[in-house]
Parts: structure tokens; sequence; C-alpha cells
């Protein structure tokens, strides 16, 4: 029997994970039948990985495919799930285990993020500027992907200010992010959260925004809404396992906006020999 564990991050706010188990049951009918599904978290919520992983071979799971729901490959996808696979690897020696990847820089991203911004009435303009916040990390790798989307974000909305920024743990800041679109002379400032669900630094941003409102009174501030039940995210997180159901986790360059632009507009590239 084969099993899928999802895991979340989990949140101390309970509604933060109890989301994660709707998206998860969201997901369960466009997955095989054969397939037990089991959602666990990192951290605050309940089941633990080991866990999840012990559940599912109760269950009677020969085979775990455990898929990270988790933004950018930091050190929660990097050490902690691989030493609770390797944990139940030598706790379960005739289990086998396959790692899919966390999100990470996927086509589908940029949807949710236009579509967030559609749906908060945001028009691109020179006088916008958007402010990409991410969770923030100690990983150098994980934060400069948050850069990365930025970047490609702004290449699709070159009429309006891309700043990424952080909430925590690393820099820029939110509030230095705001500082410098309003240096920029934004009239409007969005912020927009990469951020998969609602939980305690979501609930905490609200409150920084309506602060951010009073302090600048003749800007307008607007908090997008946080990825959550978009069908893209959906489409990514499917993505992720079949890639790891077909063993072909793919290369960086296969997200690869440029090449997919070219791939699109033939403009083949021939190498003449001399």
């Amino acid at each position: 029997m084969r099993a899928i564990l999802f895991v979340g991050h989990g949140s101390r706010d309970e509604e933060g994970n109890e989301q994660v188990r709707q998206f998860v049951q969201m997901l369960r009918p466009q997955i095989d039948k054969t397939f037990y599904v089991h959602t666990c978290f990192l951290e605050f919520g309940v089941p633990s990985v080991i866990d999840g992983i012990v559940h599912c071979v109760e269950k009677g799971a020969t085979d775990v495919i455990v898929i990270p729901i988790i933004l950018l490959p930091a050190g929660h996808s990097k050490l902690h799930i691989p030493a609770a696979i390797d944990e139940a690897k030598e706790r379960y020696p005739y289990v086998s285990f396959t790692y899919g990847r966390p999100l990470g820089i996927h086509d589908a991203t940029f949807t949710i993020l236009n579509d967030r911004l559609q749906e908060a009435g945001i028009v691109m303009d020179g006088q916008t500027a958007i402010i990409l916040l991410g969770r923030g990390g100690s990983d150098p790798d994980a934060n400069s992907d948050l850069y990365k989307i930025a970047r490609l974000f702004w290449e699709q909305n070159k009429q309006a200010i891309v700043e990424p920024a952080f909430m925590g743990v690393t820099n820029p800041s939110l509030d230095e992010a705001v500082e410098r679109c309003v240096k920029f002379g934004a009239k409007t400032i969005v912020v927009l959260p990469y951020f998969l669900f609602t939980g305690v630094l979501i609930k905490r941003l609200e409150k920084r925004v309506s602060e951010f409102q009073s302090t600048y009174s003749d800007i307008s501030f607007v908090l997008a809404h946080y990825f959550g039940f978009h069908p893209s995210l959906q489409t990514i997180v499917l993505d992720r396992l079949q890639e790891a159901i077909s063993n072909s986790v793919r290369m960086n360059c296969d997200t690869c906006q440029y090449r997919l632009h070219v791939a699109e507009h033939h403009h083949h590239h021939h190498h003449h020999d001399h």
C-alpha cells in the first residue's frame, strides 16, 4: 500500500493548521484512490512528521511519499524532514520512502500573486509599489529565492515597483521596505504576503498595515490575501507530488521563464560549425 504524507509547516494559530488540513482534503479527489493520504506538521500542529509516518505504516503502507507543503527550500525541508525520514528508515527498514521537494519557484506562483493583486483592486502603474513579503529565515538560499521571485514578478509587471522584504529573522524588514517605497514616491503600497495560510504572522501583519496607514495618511496601504485555497496552489502541490511519484524531480532550468519564453517564440539559436 502506498501512502502520501503531506507536511505542513504548522502554526501556533490552530486556524492556520486547520487550513492545511482542509487544503489536503481539497486535493484528495485529484489523487489516485489507491493512495492513503495523511497530513502532519513540522511544528506546533499535530501529528508531528515522525508520528505521521508511524500512522501511515501502521495503516499498512510499505511505500511512503513525503510531500512538504512549504514554500521555499530552507532548514525545515533540508534538515528536519530528512531527519524524520532517516529515523523512520531505521525503524522500518522494509518501508520505502520518497521525498518530494518544496513548492519552490513554479510558474503558477505568479498566477497566484497576480490574482491576489487583482482581487485587491490594484492597478499596476508607476505610483504603485508592491512589497513581496516572505517569512524570512536563517537560510540564505531560501531568502535569495524570495528575491528571485520578486525579480521574476517585476519582469511581468515592469510598471510597478517590486520590493522584497521579510517578516523576521533577516533584512530588509517590512518597515525598511515601506520606507523605501515612500522614498520612491509611491502613492499606493501593497503588502503581498508570500505565505501559504493564515497564522500568527498574518494576523500581526493586518495590525501592522493599519499602523502604516495611520503613519502615512497620504499613502494608500493595501494588504493582499495570502495564497490560501487558490486553485494554482493545488496545481503546484500536485505537480510536486507527480514528480515524486514518477521520480522525476526537475532541474531549476525547467521552470526558467526565459527558456519558456524562447520556446514559445521560437528564437532558435543555431551553432554554426566553422
